[in-house]
């Protein structure tokens, strides 16, 4: 065989590798776009809380916005939904701050990952100028894409909050003046663990709450968590947990 028709062989194989690498990718960008368009849905319970009710307005178009009727609202609260979970499993957390006398707002992010939509508190708090002191956090991924904002925008924000949740091994949170964090996480949490590390590159004075039988599914209404342990209490319990912690470190 010639020299010439050697390379021509060549070019060819060549050319149907790479379309058979392109193809994978593909197939694979495509697969990844229906796995993350069709996450863990939110329960009934969750959808619920979108309703108005007598103390809380809700508006549920471009993002989730849950507001106490009749009061001065003067402090917002943003919240990170975790990853491939359905906003609306936070929305009764997100209703029952409210009620408390916050602006609450959910975003939901592009392919349900929080990493999509890391500046949306930017958004948010453009949108709505007559709130004085900013509060963002979030579950899970959610939490640790609040904590990415917040290392960025300190400036910006009055707290963190992390539901289950710790900022990322190069996000030293230590080291920012001034941040206050709340972290609170469940016993059972499949990630305890790495939690628990977090306190490493967390401001000494982090308020930590750990939920005894609480697990990493529960801060939501959506289900079975893949990897997560099996909760030693109700979701009703771990959920009134997390909201006591929660307005208490907003109060302070």
């Amino acid at each position: 065989m010639c020299r010439s028709t050697k390379l021509e062989n060549m070019k060819i194989w060549i050319k149907r590798i790479a379309l058979a690498i392109l193809l994978l990718l593909v197939v694979g960008a495509a697969a990844f776009v229906i796995w993350a368009e069709n996450p863990l849905e939110a329960m009934p319970e969750a959808l619920a809380a979108l309703q108005n009710d007598d103390e809380v307005l809700v508006i549920n178009k471009q993002w989730m916005v849950f507001s106490p009727i009749g009061a001065e609202l003067k402090t917002g609260v943003i919240i990170y939904p975790g990853g491939h979970v359905d906003p609306r499993a936070y929305a009764p957390l997100a209703k029952e701050i409210a009620r408390a006398g916050y602006l609450v707002i959910l975003p939901p992010a592009p392919l349900n990952m929080a990493f999509t939509a890391i500046n949306i508190a930017d958004e948010i708090m453009a949108a709505n100028p007559v709130i004085e002191h900013w509060y963002v956090g979030g579950h899970s991924l959610g939490g640790a894409m609040a904590a990415e904002y917040a290392a960025a925008n300190a400036n910006k924000v009055d707290g963190l909050f992390l539901w289950a949740s710790y900022s990322a091994e190069g996000t030293d949170l230590s080291v920012i003046p001034g941040l206050r964090l709340l972290s609170i996480y469940g016993t059972e949490d499949g990630g305890a663990a790495e939690i628990r590390l977090s306190k490493e590159r967390s401001p000494a004075d982090t308020t930590w709450v750990e939920m005894e039988g609480g697990n990493h599914a529960q801060f939501g209404w959506y289900g079975i968590q893949p990897g997560d342990g099996v909760a030693a209490i109700t979701r009703e319990e771990e959920q009134a947990l997390v909201l006591e912690a929660t307005l208490a470190f907003l109060g302070k």
